[in-house]
């Protein structure tokens, strides 16, 4: 066979050129590379013309022109002895920054020219470097991708994050533009969907708020850098609620000026009625540290004026029987103060009550049986006579360990203010039924049809001496009574409320200890 020779056309400086041009043009890698075996197989008539890299897996063929095939055994050794010009086999090296990155290959039987062989190793020496780019990018590109997939990643982890706050919370630049919208601030009948708020200005979006207001607010933020926190009602969602609002500075990095502001909302309606029962409790001990000092001071004056008021009344009696000219004024001041007095003990009687009601005596029942008993003992009363009652008892409702009298006492006094509240007409419903946690497994609730309770008075009906009546027909301890009671079983009492529509007052105690 005849030895390969280069003419004109194939010169080695028009291979060189054309191989240089296709590894300038634009493309992946391996195709270029397969254009220029393809270009170099044509050009010497070679039989095989192939591109092998060094792999993890060891040494691999990438690309290949040509009917020949040597194989990886072959090579292999080969290699370890640098660059191999053998017979009809020429082996280049591929090699960039000390670093091997494989093999060219050309096999042309009959023997390799010396121009050939020149020209190969000149395309080995320009197809070397292009590798080596193209390695670095490929791994410059995946490092890239992969770090903005930890960033898509990240990013997606703090809107959930954000999303699943139980408050809501959006965050504006300094042109009150929103920038961050959670799923919080959707929800509701006076939701906004995110799509909606983000790019506009927050005076777009919360109408509700003055605008001139809020500006100033988050101005204020902006100037001092200071967190502001603060509690607002509302009845956006029809029925009243409390929220904590809290606006936060954000800085991109430190010392420079804030360009953000973070808005929290949080629903503290539950937690605000909790604080108002333990401050009312606070009050209540109070009390009772009140009265149990109050009775060693006024019971023995009260009894003494009592005494004296009585003394008065029997000789003014007398001295009128006996013929005596009596001022009419004179008895019924002596009369007014014999009915004062005994008003003032029966008040301090009803403290000593409040402040020593202590456990009583305990034992475990069924609170159906307290209710028929307080039922019973109401039933005959005026105020009870015109009204229909109804009584509900679940069959599962579990017993409770608790003083009988105590609770009959807490049963009694809310279904008296019940209806009284009802002006003599309605139906006053009693149910009794099982709760969801083991703390307050009993709940007992008094309903009414009455006039309801106004928001302004709600939070106040539990403090010692506050009432609704009118003069002289309540001290306002019934209620502050019931919830000490109630408490010191481990229980608590509430009510709900709203005028014209009647109240309910719900009492919530735990469930006997299991034998």
């Amino acid at each position: 066979m005849a030895i390969a020779q280069l003419d004109q056309t194939t010169a080695p400086h028009v291979l060189l050129a054309d191989v240089a041009a296709a590894l300038a043009a634009e493309g992946d890698i391996v195709r270029k590379c397969m254009h220029v075996l393809d270009h170099v197989t044509r050009a010497t008539g070679a039989g095989e013309c192939s591109l092998w890299l060094v792999t993890p897996q060891g040494l691999v063929v990438a690309a290949r022109a040509g009917t020949a095939a040597t194989p990886a055994a072959e090579l292999a050794p080969l290699l370890e002895s640098g660059d191999v010009e053998q017979g009809p086999l020429v082996v280049r090296r591929l090699v960039a920054g000390g670093r091997r990155l494989g093999a060219l290959v050309l096999r042309i039987e009959g023997g390799v020219p010396a121009d050939v062989v020149t020209a190969f190793s000149a395309i080995a020496h320009m197809l070397a470097p292009a590798l080596a780019w193209a390695e670095q990018s490929r791994a410059f590109v995946a490092e890239a991708d992969q770090r903005a997939r930890q960033l898509d990643e990240e990013r997606r982890l703090i809107h959930q994050v954000v999303d699943s706050l139980p408050v809501s919370l959006y965050v504006v630049d300094r042109d009150y533009r929103i920038t961050v919208w959670n799923r919080k601030r959707e929800a509701g009948s006076q939701g906004v969907s995110r799509e909606q708020a983000l790019g506009k200005t927050l005076f777009e979006i919360l109408h509700r708020a003055p605008a001139e207001k809020l500006r100033r607010e988050l101005d204020e933020v902006f100037r001092t850098g200071r967190m502001q926190q603060f509690n607002m009602e509302t009845r956006a969602t029809g029925e009243a609620r409390t929220y904590r609002i809290t606006k936060i500075p954000m800085q991109a990095a430190e010392g420079e000026p804030f360009s953000h502001i973070i808005t929290i909302g949080e629903d503290v309606t539950e937690l605000t009625a909790t604080s108002e029962r333990i401050e009312r409790t606070e009050q209540l001990a109070a009390l009772g540290q009140l009265a149990t000092g109050a009775m060693a001071e006024v019971a023995s004056p009260l009894q003494s004026i009592a005494e004296a008021a009585e003394t008065l009344t029997q000789s003014l009696d007398e001295l009128a029987r006996e013929g005596a000219t009596v001022p009419d004024h004179a008895t019924d001041a002596a009369r007014t103060t014999v009915r004062e007095a005994a008003r003032c003990r029966g008040i301090v009687g009803t403290l000593l009550e409040f402040a020593h009601a202590g456990d009583g005596e305990r034992a475990v029942f069924e609170v159906g049986t307290v209710i028929e008993q307080a039922l019973a003992l109401l039933r005959p009363l005026p105020v009870f006579a015109p009204l229909a009652t109804q009584v509900f008892f679940d069959p599962d409702v579990p017993k409770v360990q608790a003083s009988p009298a105590q609770l009959r006492q807490v049963v009694m006094a809310l279904l008296q203010n019940a209806a009284e509240a009802m002006d003599a007409k309605g139906t006053l419903t009693i149910r009794a039924r099982s709760g969801t946690d083991p703390r307050e497994a009993v709940i007992v609730e008094v309903i009414d049809e009455g006039r309801g309770i106004p928001r302004s008075e709600l939070r106040h009906i539990f403090e010692p001496f506050y009432t609704t009546k009118g003069p002289g027909r309540g001290t306002g301890l019934g209620l502050s009574i019931c919830h000490s009671i109630i408490a010191r079983h481990g229980g608590r009492i509430e009510v709900d409320s709203a005028v014209g529509a009647g109240s309910t007052f719900r009492i919530l105690l735990p469930g006997a200890p299991i034998p």
